[in-house]
């Protein structure tokens, strides 16, 4: 019985990260999409993003309130992250330099999916890797499960016996949130940091 029960759940899960792909990308029934190279920008989608209330990696106490006004740009990932993450955070902070002096109208945020490994401690060491302005967030397994569902993010730890040692499975889009908190468009994993400037330039 536990075997069958294991199986499903695995099929859900795999079905629920397929299905917010589909629905990011806008390729579910019924939702609108204008494409550029490495973007889409979504019309009629469900609302995704929202309030929280995070740990930044200075330890402060943060919430979306404290970026309005800004542009933020938003990737979920987590510091043990062999590839995905430090690929695109090395591509955002790309596309920061690109920007120039328009960078200063752009927040970007690393959120962790795996709060229990990365303290403000360990963000603020993965984010000094990168670029000076990129923010990391951290926070109670709760405060992160909440965004998640907000932002429509699917992350899952991996079976190992080491409690210390493991991997997380999540989604590996990067949001562009606009001044007012709303979502404008969402940058697929690979996307140049040129195509990424240069749609963060448009909304200038």
């Amino acid at each position: 019985m536990n075997k069958i029960f294991a199986f499903f759940i695995t099929v859900f899960l795999l079905a629920s990260a397929a299905a917010i792909g589909l629905w990011l990308t806008g390729n579910l029934p019924g939702i609108g999409q204008e494409k550029s190279e490495g973007s889409t920008v979504l019309v009629g989608v469900p609302q995704i993003g929202g309030s929280f209330s995070l740990i930044n990696h200075k330890g402060e106490t943060v919430t979306d309130e404290d970026y309005k006004g800004k542009f933020l740009l938003i990737f979920f990932g987590f510091t043990n992250c062999p590839d995905v993450c430090p690929t695109e955070m090395q591509t955002i902070s790309l596309a920061l330099q690109e920007l120039g002096d328009d960078a200063s109208e752009v927040v970007p945020v690393f959120v962790t999916v795996d709060p229990a490994r990365d303290t403000p401690d360990i963000m603020a060491e993965f984010v000094a890797a990168f670029h000076p302005s990129i923010v990391g967030l951290t926070g109670s397994e709760e405060a992160i499960s909440d965004v998640k569902k907000k932002y429509r993010v699917y992350s899952q730890k991996q079976n190992n016996d080491d409690p210390d040692y493991y991997l997380v499975d999540h989604t590996s889009f990067t949001y562009l949130m606009g001044r007012d908190g709303d979502l404008i468009t969402v940058f697929s994993y690979g996307v140049s940091a040129e195509e990424m400037a240069s749609k963060i330039r448009e909304q200038l």
